[in-house]
């Protein structure tokens, strides 16, 4: 309590100048931890500067394709096409869209 009373007594000016200096100490060693942070994660990261790249994948082949309009093709993956979702409120099965055969698993014959 007795350090609000040395505040009480000083000018609004007085006050200002430390508000002033508080606050221009406070950024410089906010400054300096995230200088140290920074420091600090560089020396956790990996040895090598290679930044990482995305794995490349094989294309995706069309397997669907809108009977009406053969040029409309989707793969399979993703969100469905407007035209399938057409077909399939119409009845249409996928397989039906299909232009790869269906795969059926190999029996073994004895």
């Amino acid at each position: 309590m007795g350090q609000t009373t040395k505040f009480d007594a000083m000018s609004i000016d007085e006050l200002w100048v430390l508000h002033g200096t508080i606050a221009e100490v406070l950024a410089a060693k906010i400054n300096n931890e995230k200088r140290e942070l920074d420091r600090r994660l560089i020396s956790l990261r990996p040895a090598t500067n290679q930044e990482r790249t995305r794995r490349r994948y094989p294309p995706v082949l069309p397997k669907f394709a809108n009977p009406d309009a053969p040029q409309e093709v989707w793969s399979g993956r993703g969100r469905k096409p407007r035209w399938v979702t057409e077909k399939l409120s119409l009845g249409l099965a996928l397989d039906d869209l299909s232009i790869v055969p269906t795969q059926r698993p190999m029996t073994m014959r004895t």
